[in-house]
């Protein structure tokens, strides 16, 4: 209920200063507006095309940079002299923006898909990989010391103890960088692009369709929603045993 009426208040907000004319339409449509453009965009197929792209991309570039991240943010946690080797590389890149490397992955890539999920990569995989060994660095030392006394080498170690206990921790930081590949994915395709939620707001924003760009910012909304309930309710079903879950389970039956 809470969740709904925060929702209703900003609706109820938008519609107070637009319907009453405080702003004008071209500068922040009323919601009926916006309602009708999402419509037509959906029924010329546009916006169905254009959020398929979206999405395609954000999930290849998401998984090109797990490819990466996983083995390179294990490593960081569990070796010091790849630590000192590599995270300064990670760490320079990671505070240049990903859209100062548009101008170079065009010239590289082209305006096609792979020069929109190089941006992807830029700008997903340099944190990924520093989560990924924030998880790896907080698995418990008993469980490691446990694995030790029973014989595991340090690549059983790795796989079977720093791994596994990892996973909770990794899922979260999926979590994060996937919403963030949205921010990267509109960028790439504001520049050079020819199909996708941003070539759709940079088009309408040419033609000053202020409706058109207000119904592709609530789509991806909307789809950023469905992407985190995902990693909510799948994180309860794969990991029952960590302490999140159960921290919140805890939580819900003392407010129960």
């Amino acid at each position: 209920m809470l969740a709904i009426s925060g929702l209703v208040s900003v609706l109820l907000a938008w519609s107070l200063v637009t319907y009453t004319g405080f702003i004008k339409p071209f500068f922040l449509p009323t919601p009926t507006s916006v309602v009708s453009a999402a419509v037509s965009l959906f029924v010329s197929g546009g916006l169905i095309a254009d959020a398929s792209a979206s999405v395609s991309r954000i999930l290849l570039g998401f998984l090109v940079s797990l490819a990466i991240s996983l083995p390179i943010g294990i490593l960081l946690g569990v070796s010091r002299m790849f630590e000192a080797f590599v995270k300064p590389v990670i760490a320079f890149v990671r505070y240049i923006p990903p859209s100062a490397f548009i101008p170079l992955a065009i010239i590289w890539f082209g305006i096609g898909d792979s020069q929109k999920i190089a941006i992807l990569v830029i700008g997903i995989a340099p944190y990924l990989a520093l989560l990924i060994a924030d998880a790896a660095i907080n698995t418990p030392l008993e469980l490691i010391d446990a694995g030790r006394a029973l014989g595991a080498n340090r690549i059983n170690t790795i796989f079977k103890v720093i791994l596994p206990s990892s996973l909770p921790g990794i899922w979260d930081a999926c979590r994060l960088m996937i919403g963030a590949g949205w921010t990267f994915v509109i960028i790439a395709e504001i520049v050079g692009a020819s199909s996708g939620l941003g070539h759709l707001m940079i088009e309408s924003q040419r033609f000053l369709r202020t409706a058109n760009i207000f119904a592709a910012i609530i789509i991806i909304g909307f789809l950023g929603l469905i992407t985190d309930y995902f990693f909510e309710i799948t994180y309860k079903l794969l990991f029952p045993w960590s302490e999140k879950t159960h921290a919140g389970i805890e939580t819900h039956y003392k407010s129960v």
